[in-house]
């Protein structure tokens, strides 16, 4: 290839996306001179999502612009909290990101997931069609074009990977609101309501319940509330005021 040559920095942050060879410094390119910006930071491994502001020669430009000769580009990470347009803020998961819907939607963060792998293509489609943020670790995945917004999921570990969503974008809490099952909203039930769905023991122990308006899962304060309720303080505590549990 003979084009133009070009100088890329990509910020630490996003440094481990591009070949430990390429992640000190700037690294040398050369292009076809009619690749666009938004192309070459993407064979360099740094999926669209990641990419912040692009500043060329010191002006900010766009993912369209097509690099010169001599030209020395820097790719910075996204500003936090991060803007999405549009409202409301929403969020589709891929299959491998189970816990960290489930932890959302306990938080009261709008979370659509498909338990079942519906394929590249249809997630990509469904992220148009309804708007939503889509969160992966493949970053295969948030190269398709078709996708509305898209973000990296960095750590493999529920307990970081909550932590990165919240303080990437700042999603509104609302604990103890939604269905961790399908993501419905929550609403007050009478135990007598609920009677034929709960064990006998439940019946005889707890009083206070809450049903899914959707697919009418029952909640109540079981043996699992106290670490739920740890995780939601904990989410409070660092990104949103406390609420009682």
């Amino acid at each position: 290839m003979n084009g133009p040559r070009i100088h890329v920095s990509v910020a630490p942050e996003l440094r481990l996306f591009v070949p430990s060879a390429h992640r000190e410094g700037a690294t040398e390119l050369t292009t076809d001179g009619s690749a666009t910006l938004g192309h070459v930071i993407e064979s360099l491994g740094v999926p669209l999502t990641e990419a912040g502001r692009l500043v060329v020669d010191g002006r900010t430009v766009a993912v369209s612009h097509i690099p010169g000769a001599g030209e020395r580009v820097e790719v910075l990470g996204h500003e936090r909290p991060q803007q999405v347009p549009g409202a409301p803020l929403r969020f589709l998961l891929d299959v491998h990101l189970g816990t960290l819907a489930r932890r959302l939607r306990l938080l009261g963060v709008d979370a659509a997931y498909e338990s079942e792998d519906i394929g590249d293509p249809a997630l990509a489609a469904l992220s148009a069609r309804e708007r939503r943020v889509l969160l992966s670790r493949d970053r295969g995945l948030l190269r398709r074009r078709e996708i509305w917004a898209g973000a990296y999921v960095y750590s493999d570990r529920p307990d970081d990977q909550v932590r990165d969503v919240l303080g990437r974008f700042a999603p509104e809490l609302a604990p103890w609101t939604r269905c961790t099952a399908c993501n419905g909203r929550l609403v007050e039930a009478d135990k007598e309501t609920v009677r034929e769905q709960l064990e006998h023991g439940t019946r005889q122990t707890y009083d206070v319940f809450a049903q899914c308006a959707e697919c009418s899962r029952v909640y109540w304060r079981g043996a699992h509330h106290a670490r739920l309720v740890r995780i939601v303080d904990e989410a409070l505590a660092e990104f949103g005021p406390r609420a009682a549990s």
